[in-house]
């Protein structure tokens, strides 16, 4: 089936979906691309965590011009897979329009929430090369999991990105985010559109050997209409009206000044009819 197929046919399902949601229907901002665009760099644990966090760098993408790099930290923990899932990882960032880059070559090994206890010298050297990998990019946008998301590879990817970033010194923003346990404190609400919904789940069904072993791509909507429940009273203030949107994502957005914290950014919601630029960025 073709990529266009494949996005009407989710399009349809979502449409559906935000119908008995009781949401109105899309409105979408024109693209307005920037003088001069960012970068984002998704550094994702495993293949086809690019997917299910995505909301904010495709709509930096497609309506800011912005350039999205996925950084593929691990290729999961079965050698036999790796190379399988590297591509249908690179297929995946082809839906997306995503740039696909991967730490080493299958990738990073033992990336856990105990390695630098465990394995001091192999972590160091995970330091290092991700800390390299930050001094040449120099991406205006960092997305990770947040430190207690539960996975162990998941954490492990926070602890890595945090002292990578502390190695580098790097002036960006950190945008936290969630899949295996919510996060307590998050500022930002990103809308997807039906369209970039539909794009996000065609994306997420490349990665064919994990949706096999498990169908969590027929999930992810169910999750991003959760990510506005939560998201309502979260970031906009207890009791206040929910958002009249039917899928969003949510992300803890944070200031780094020389690779360390240095400011929440504050609460904001992103409508798909306001057009996300480098403002978002901004305290």
């Amino acid at each position: 089936m073709s990529l266009e197929a494949d996005l009407a046919r989710w399009r349809d399902h979502l449409n559906r979906f935000a119908a008995l949601l009781g949401n109105p229907p899309d409105r979408a901002a024109p693209p307005t691309p920037e003088a001069r665009p960012g970068h984002c760099l998704v550094l994702a644990p495993h293949p086809d965590d690019e997917c299910i966090v995505g909301a904010l760098p495709l709509r930096l993408q497609q309506e800011a011009g912005w350039r999205v790099t996925n950084v593929a930290v691990t290729l999961g923990s079965n050698p036999e897979r790796r190379e399988p899932r590297w591509a249908e990882l690179v297929d995946a960032c082809g839906v997306l329009g995503f740039g696909c880059i991967r730490l080493g070559a299958e990738g990073l090994s033992d990336v856990r929430d105990d390695t630098a206890e465990r394995n001091p010298a192999l972590w160091a050297a995970h330091v290092q090369t991700l800390a390299e990998l930050l001094t040449e990019q120099q991406p205006c946008l960092l997305l990770a999991p947040h430190a207690l998301d539960d996975n162990p590879s998941h954490r492990g990817t926070y602890r890595l990105v945090a002292e990578a970033l502390a190695r580098a010194r790097l002036d960006t923003v950190l945008a936290h985010t969630e899949f295996w346990a919510t996060q307590s404190a998050p500022n930002t609400l990103v809308q997807t559109s039906i369209a970039d919904t539909a794009r996000l789940i065609a994306a997420l069904e490349r990665h064919t050997g994990e949706i096999e072993r498990n169908p969590y791509h027929l999930r992810l909507p169910a999750f991003l209409a959760d990510s506005v429940r939560r998201g309502g009273e979260l970031v906009l203030g207890a009791g206040e009206a929910p958002p009249d949107f039917a899928f969003a994502t949510l992300y803890r957005l944070v200031a780094y000044r020389a690779g360390q914290p240095a400011a929440e950014l504050p609460r904001r919601v992103y409508p798909a009819d306001q057009a996300l630029t480098s403002a978002l960025l901004t305290p």
